[in-house]
């Protein structure tokens, strides 16, 4: 994700944290300061971080989820909003998703529980209510904090776990982008009313809206690739006119054919024309930084780009692409040699093209109505 950092790896995840976290502790500080001088504003900073500590904690509980269904997890990113993990791909039961999707709650659950138990109390709607409030009590606030990530969590819309467990259970009823669409739909809707409460009583919620609406919108979309995806060969998407760096090449040539085209990604090929490895606009631009023009492009391209047969489906060249976390495929024919560049652009333009055709389609059949309004 954009605007984010790795701090470290767990269990073959690494962990990374958006820079807007940082804002969200120095607020937090302010706040705390205000009220209690320093030692309230550390033990703010700290109650922040046992919270994002429990949120890590709920993306561990959807990893775990995941490997037991063979899904890997790349990474994770925390947020001033909650974490967000990346599966290597979507599960493709409902009842898989469903696992997944119900896991991180039920950490939540059980962390609640624990703290519970050891005040020997209960948590009401008193300390959800007074999470700020430095003067209840630490464990007593973490408690509230860990019930509403559940209730927050399970709000029937996308990217919240809610979402996922809605779609998940109307799957095994409807077609999965059915069932993806109306459950995006909900989210859509969800993301008005917070950005309408948000006006009158909390900006917060307005952030959360944007944040949702994108997200649920997101989800739509990646479902309509899913469902063409299956009928649709990588032949039928792929850039067959594209600029290529010899592998002889310097930062300097790279750039100039940057400039000529308005290509982003180019493949490196040897002196027979066989793919080696592929230069992203920002890896030229990083290393025209950090080492000058004169680099080779053989250094620091990349040498992990997956490789697809053109007479494959394009779902396979997703599933690649997705856990490769890479911006492009490579398309090879029967003889090993590249024909072909697959991007998430082109397949995003081919979105679009069945889109306008479909909408043709439609004016088509409407144009050939009677003025009675019968076919």
């Amino acid at each position: 994700m954009a605007w984010s950092f790795r701090i470290g790896t767990i269990a073959g995840t690494a962990l990374r944290v958006h820079v807007t976290f940082a804002l969200l502790l120095v607020w937090i500080w302010l706040m705390h300061y205000r009220i209690g001088g320093t030692p309230a504003a550390l033990e703010g900073v700290a109650f922040v971080l046992a919270v994002f500590a429990c949120v890590v904690l709920h993306e561990f509980g959807h990893i775990a989820a995941a490997r037991h269904f063979g899904i890997r997890t790349p990474d994770i990113t925390l947020l001033p909003i909650g974490g967000v993990a990346r599966l290597e791909r979507m599960p493709e039961e409902p009842g898989a998703e469903f696992v997944i999707a119900i896991a991180g709650p039920l950490v939540n659950v059980a962390i609640a529980g624990i703290i519970i138990l050891l005040l020997r109390t209960s948590v009401g709607l008193e300390q959800i209510a007074g999470i700020e409030d430095p003067h209840m009590s630490f464990l007593a606030r973490l408690a509230g904090v860990n019930v509403f990530l559940v209730l927050f969590n399970m709000i029937p819309a996308f990217p919240m776990d809610g979402g996922r467990v809605l779609r998940a259970a109307l799957a095994s009823r409807l077609s999965w982008p059915r069932a993806t669409q109306i459950a995006a739909i909900i989210g859509q809707g969800l993301a008005f009313v917070f950005g309408f409460v948000g006006l009158f009583y909390n900006p917060l919620l307005i952030f959360i809206a944007i944040f949702v609406y994108l997200a649920a919108t997101a989800e739509a979309q990646n479902a309509q690739i899913r469902e063409v995806s299956g009928s649709v060969l990588v032949s039928d998407v792929m850039i067959t006119e594209f600029a290529t760096l010899d592998r002889t090449a310097s930062i300097d040539e790279a750039i100039e054919a940057l400039l000529a085209t308005t290509q982003r990604e180019f493949p490196v090929v040897d002196a027979s024309g066989h793919f080696e490895g592929l230069l992203t606009r920002d890896d030229m631009i990083r290393t025209l930084k950090e080492k000058g023009a004169a680099t080779p492009v053989v250094q620091v391209m990349r040498r992990d780009v997956p490789r697809i047969h053109h007479r494959k489906r394009l779902d396979e060249s997703l599933r690649l692409m997705q856990e490769a976390s890479s911006p492009a495929i490579a398309v090879m024919d029967n003889m090993d040699r590249l024909v072909g560049l697959m991007t998430h652009e082109t397949i995003g333009e081919m979105m679009m093209v069945r889109a306008a055709a479909a909408g043709r389609f439609r004016f088509g059949h409407l144009r050939h109505r009677n003025p009675e309004g019968r076919s």
